[in-house]
């Protein structure tokens, strides 16, 4: 009697130490070199975006009856025209109304400089040596100097900073276009190199990717909504200006952790300081509720959104922001997670492959095979 043959297992074992060892080193080298190339990296995500954003479109016009490069071609030259059309009826009114958002853009500088001085005045009446050291004179003459002098010493490398990055910036949609109707063959030049032993693997790899870039812009939306939300419930509660546009605006600049939260907190301070101009109490407030959003939003938001979305445990999201932050600056902050949500499917995906002995036996067995075939008439 032939004893029993059980198959092997085929459900794939999870992810061990090594493997993760090996993901989390990939993705801080990553970080590292993509920071050196950001000319490249920055139009390959706005691709991403706008790529992501078409392909409904895209594959409604497929099911239609349409084929793939008509459909790309169609939505690309709709949308960019839309786009081209949507700019060239606003560009009169912005410029009737530069005029007026120059006198509002100086109000509200004002008030945030009256802000600051009248901050520094009430700690000298409170701290001697401040006073001593003339703190709000020195902060006056400071802004004074600033104010004169910032046209003449930043506009030069404004406008060669905007000449360098104007063509990389324009690659995106060539991109997002050539991704549109040239993706399947990507899909199909990398499938035609795997073994055969490993192409159900490939394929899940290949969909995982996908899955995984197209929810991490799912996820930074929901994070948008919750942030532009809960800033403008609460500066709705403190009585200042246009709550929903502010928050808005400062949901959109947290895209760059910390840096943009930055800028989001000053310009929510300027709002205030100019609001009530004679009551410093409602600035404070205004940025006790920015920093308690900032939390919100780093512990809890983002991992339920984003971390979610990329299936990351909470506490890894938030100790991989850091990391993006130390090992590559801004640069680092924006592109951790979705960079670790891909190589973590990569990791994962070839961590399972080679510790699948039935993906090995069959490979060997294919390959023992092919040798046979080809040499069968040397012999």
């Amino acid at each position: 009697m032939s004893p029993v043959v059980r198959p092997f297992p085929r459900q794939p074992r999870a992810a061990g130490p090594l493997v993760w060892s090996c993901i989390l080193g990939t993705t801080c080298l990553l970080l590292f070199l993509f920071q050196k190339i950001l000319w490249l990296v920055v139009p390959f995500i706005l691709a991403l975006i706008i790529y992501y954003a078409l392909l409904p479109a895209v594959l409604r016009l497929v099911l239609a009856g349409y084929s793939v490069t008509a459909g790309a071609s169609l939505v690309c030259f709709g949308a960019f025209l839309l786009l081209g059309g949507a700019l060239g009826l606003a560009a009169p009114w912005i410029a009737a109304h530069a005029v007026s958002w120059n006198e509002w853009g100086g109000r509200y500088l004002a008030g945030g400089v009256g802000f600051v001085l009248g901050s520094l005045s009430s700690l000298e009446n409170s701290f001697e040596f401040l006073a001593q050291a003339h703190l709000t004179d020195s902060v006056r003459k400071g802004i004074s100097d600033f104010s004169a002098n910032f046209v003449s010493r930043n506009l030069a490398g404004a406008v060669m900073l905007a000449a360098a990055w104007l063509p990389s910036l324009l690659l995106a949609p060539f991109l997002a276009f050539f991704f549109l109707r040239d993706g399947r063959r990507f899909k199909k030049f990398i499938i035609h190199a795997v073994p055969n032993a490993f192409l159900e693997r490939t394929l899940y790899l290949l969909d995982e990717v996908d899955r995984t870039a197209r929810m991490y812009f799912t996820g930074l939306l929901k994070l948008t909504l919750l942030d532009t939300l809960t800033l403008a419930l609460g500066l709705w509660s403190l009585g200042i200006s246009a709550p929903l546009l502010l928050g808005l605006v400062t949901a959109v600049l947290a895209w760059v952790p910390y840096v943009g939260s930055i800028l989001g907190c000053g310009l929510v301070v300027l709002v205030a300081a100019t609001d009530f101009p004679g009551n410093p109490g409602m600035a404070y407030g205004a940025i006790g509720l920015f920093i308690l959003v900032r939390l919100l939003d780093d512990f809890f938001f983002m991992p339920m959104t984003v971390g979610r979305s990329l299936h990351l445990h909470p506490l890894l999201t938030v100790i991989m922001i850091f990391v993006g932050g130390a090992v590559a600056g801004i640069s680092g902050l924006m592109l951790v997670l979705p960079l670790l949500g891909v190589v973590m499917v990569l990791g994962e995906t070839v961590g399972q492959v080679v510790n699948d002995p039935r993906l090995q036996a069959r490979h060997s067995h294919a390959r023992r095979l092919r040798h046979a075939a080809v040499t069968g008439d040397l012999q």
